[in-house]
């Protein structure tokens, strides 16, 4: 009976009730659970209202900001169809949908308690940035329009709580949709791989499209409502240049929102990797997510959690600061140029990423399924069909590309200005394009550097983590290089526009920097999909092997999952280059606030000083002290794991013979409480440190009668955690993605193959990558931008 119950792939003889420990109530939110129970007709009414009133808002301020609105709107009502056709597939056999039922629950229910923890510690926050700003100087600015400190309060207060609520959203949307795709994309494999691909990229596509149209709609409200409300450029009011800089509020609730989010999913979906993969494949020796192993649900729960989740928050919070930190800088380089009308320079990031929703959107639906849908066919390369969609959609941002700057960048001042911020957007698009070829380089089995990592395995364990350790420091190299060629020629390109100030000084070297991050996260919502793509695909090879599907489909399964390893490392090299761009430009903009605050020059900061070196070094030492904190924070939860799974199989002797069932609610219940427990330490960490250097080094100051001490030393501690966050980051990430694909290339069965010993020193390289390229280096993206929209905010408290 029991080998019967195999053969048609059920483990047990009552598989209904195999994961009924791990069900949880329903967690969808309660402003989703209200509209649903509103008459459709009623509904269909009130977002016309909606709609109408928030057109008004931007008819009443820009029409480039109605352009955005209505570009928005379209591509909601695409992620709405890619939806419809997701959906639409099949959840293909039983036992196939009992699983994925099991993981949406796990993920759904850990998402509800996260989020719960997080929006607490937001609104704890938001009332120190309310007392922070009511007892704080105003600019003078401000004074000159009217802007009192309680309105300059509220509004930055709304900003941050805003950001945070659609960063938590553009995080639900991540998880919503994988939990959802990855049954779907298990069924299809059953079928055809070109079918499985088509389905988990239009699910990535789904969720991108959500998160970076919310990035811009939230910016584009935000903005509009500001004018509105404050009669932005009308006699006595704020000036149009100066509104961005109320906007800091929003970047810094995404940053805060996606910081933890990063380091709870991160933790839990690593602490269940290493766990089941300690004691299932090296000591069990049997498969990944084999249905015996007690922590296999866990780990496809933190798929969703960790990969899905976190980076819709990550990239939303990164394009968020993007655009904030690009209009500030247009809006003050405008002031100084004396240009008539600025509102082009301010919005132009706006249309920039209205145009990469339209060109990533083309480039989701060129990937297509093929007629042929049998299995013998032989397995098409899915990378190199994804990278034919990215090359039609980065050939498409340089024509809108060239196009936004010519509508919007063009003035009579510098006529052929718009021409060199063209060229700046084409540097980005490259910087992007060569930092998505570098991580694939350095992290695809099909390439020398992980091979030989895998060639290393057969010399023994020490020798696999010797060689990824030096694969992923030799891969800081060429990065910083491309970074450091683009910043220059960036600078180079807006210092020699033509725009010059009052003085005839060039002022287009910065502004050239944002315009170039624009270019390179133009292509913002085909990375992400792409990045999507990986955990869904991963979570679908669990879900074909839990449910004992023939070979052949799993084979599909682990070519698409291999992939995904390569799409995730590549998306997480693309982050951290935007990430070093984007802090950037977010710490030249300190320094224009600073300036602005005091009335006092600010244009450099001099590390030969002893406190600002000292700033410097505490700087670095956060970054490692930050990532030694996120790897530990695993390594214990991940303790718990394996001490549970091996009490398990010591004490159910039957597991093994498939005679009786884990308790997978166990561990699943393990790492979602310990992974809210021990995110709290490193996200304190990098709230509270630059604040406290901030006000030592201010009162230092005052007393040594050096009045921008306390600015100066944060400046440097930004600058150093910034480099060193850079550095560390690619290490991670480039090293874990290196150490998973040498293990998935042993696993096709080269050097002796699953079960060899190169495959168990290999098992041991990638458990010591998951922590680094799924935890550590994440959440160092997300860290590096949040210092620097915390100092923006919290500018005031250092002067």
């Amino acid at each position: 009976m029991m080998e019967e119950d195999m053969e048609n792939g059920r483990s047990y003889q009552e598989r209904p009730r195999t994961f009924s420990t791990v069900r949880s109530k329903s967690s969808i939110p309660l402003v989703f659970r209200l509209l649903m129970r509103i008459n459709p007709r009623a509904l269909i009414i009130l977002s016309l209202l909606v709609f109408s009133g928030v057109l008004y808002v931007g008819a009443s301020t820009s029409p480039i900001v109605v352009f955005v609105f209505c570009i928005c709107t379209l591509s909601l009502f695409f992620s709405l169809y890619l939806t419809k056709w997701v959906l639409t597939k099949d959840e293909g056999p039983l036992e196939m949908s009992e699983i994925s039922d099991a993981i949406r629950d796990g993920a759904e229910g850990f998402f509800r308690t996260q989020y719960g923890t997080i929006s607490k510690m937001a609104c704890i926050l938001a009332f120190v940035i309310l007392g922070i700003y009511l007892f704080r100087t105003s600019t003078p600015q401000q004074e000159a329009s009217g802007l009192g400190r309680a309105a300059s309060a509220y509004i930055t207060v709304a900003s941050f709580l805003l950001g945070a609520l659609c960063s938590g959203i553009a995080g639900f949307v991540g998880m919503w949709v994988s939990v959802r795709a990855n049954v779907r994309v298990s069924s299809a494999a059953r079928r055809s791989a070109r079918e499985a691909l088509q389905i988990a990229v239009r699910a990535g596509g789904f969720s991108a499209i959500v998160v970076v149209c919310m990035a811009v709609f939230g910016v584009a409200i935000l903005y509009s409502t500001f004018y509105v409300w404050l009669g932005v450029d009308s006699p006595g009011s704020m000036k149009v240049t100066d509104l961005p800089l109320l906007l800091v509020g929003y970047g810094f609730g995404a940053s805060f929102v996606a910081l933890f989010a990063q380091l709870g999913g991160g933790i839990y979906t690593k602490a269940a990797d290493v766990g089941a993969d300690l004691v299932g494949k090296v000591e069990q020796g049997i498969p990944e997510d084999d249905p015996r192993n007690p922590a296999v649900i866990a780990d496809l729960v933190g798929d969703n959690v960790g990969d899905c989740a976190a980076r819709g928050a990550d990239l939303f919070e990164s394009i968020a600061a993007e655009i904030i930190s690009a209009m500030i800088l247009g809006g003050t380089m405008a002031q100084r140029c004396k240009i008539e009308d600025p509102s082009g320079f301010i919005l132009f990031p706006l249309v920039v990423h209205s145009f990469d929703l339209v060109v990533s959107s083309v480039g989701i639906l060129s990937i297509r399924g093929t007629r042929d849908s049998s299995l013998v066919s032989p397995i098409e390369d899915p990378m190199a069909i994804m990278q034919k969609g990215y090359s039609v959609t980065i050939m498409l941002a340089v024509l809108t590309f060239g196009v936004s700057t010519r509508w919007l960048l063009y003035t009579e001042q510098a006529p052929s200005a718009w021409l060199n911020f063209a060229l700046c957007g084409l540097v980005g698009i490259i910087t992007a394009y060569a930092f998505v070829w570098i991580s694939k380089y350095y992290t695809d089995y099909k390439h020398e550097p992980v091979r030989l990592l895998a060639l290393s395995s057969s010399t023994g364990h020490g020798t696999n983590i010797i060689a990824g350790v030096s694969l992923g420091m030799e891969s800081t190299a060429l990065p910083v290089l491309v970074i450091s060629v683009a910043i220059i020629s960036a600078y180079w390109l807006g210092q020699t526009s033509g725009l010059v100030d009052e003085s005839g000084d060039p002022t287009g070297g910065l502004f050239g920097t944002a315009v170039a991050t624009m270019g390179m996260l133009s292509t913002a919502g085909y990375v992400l999909t792409m990045d999507m793509f990986g955990p869904i695909a991963d979570n679908a090879g669990g879900i074909v092997e839990m449910s004992q599907q023939p070979e052949s489909v799993r084979e599909i399964t682990d070519v698409l999952d291999a992939v995904g390893n390569t799409t995730k490392a590549t998306t997480k090299g693309f982050a951290i280059g935007s990430a070093a761009l984007a802090s950037f430009l977010l710490f030249s903009a300190y320094m224009d606030e600073v300036a602005s605050f005091t009335q006092l020059p600010f244009k450099e900061v001099d590390i030969a000083v002893p406190e600002i070196f000292v700033g410097g070094l505490l700087g670095s030492m956060l970054i490692f002290l930050f990532s030694a904190w996120a790897c530990s924070a695993v390594g214990k939860t991940a303790q718990e794991v394996v001490n549970e799974v091996r009490r398990q199989f010591i004490e159910r002797p039957g597991i093994m013979d498939y005679k009786e069932k884990p308790d997978y609610g166990r561990c699943v219940a393990i790492v979602a409480s310990a992974s809210l427990r021990e995110m709290i330490r490193p996200g304190a960490l990098a709230i509270i440190s630059p604040m406290a250097v901030g006000v030592i080094f201010r009162i230092l100051g005052h007393s040594t009668g050096q009045p921008l001490l306390g600015a100066k030393v944060v400046a440097s501690m930004l600058m150093f955690a910034t480099v060193a966050g850079i550095l560390m980051a690619l290490f991670l990430n480039t090293a874990g993605g290196a150490w998973d694909n040498a293990k998935k290339y042993i696993e096709t069965g080269a050097l002796g193959g699953k079960g060899s010993e190169s495959h168990k020193a290999a098992v041991t390289g990638d458990t010591v990558g998951d922590p680094f390229k799924d935890t550590a280096g994440p959440s160092l993206h997300v860290l590096i931008k949040m210092l620097a929209t915390i100092t923006l905010v919290m500018a005031p408290i250092f002067l």
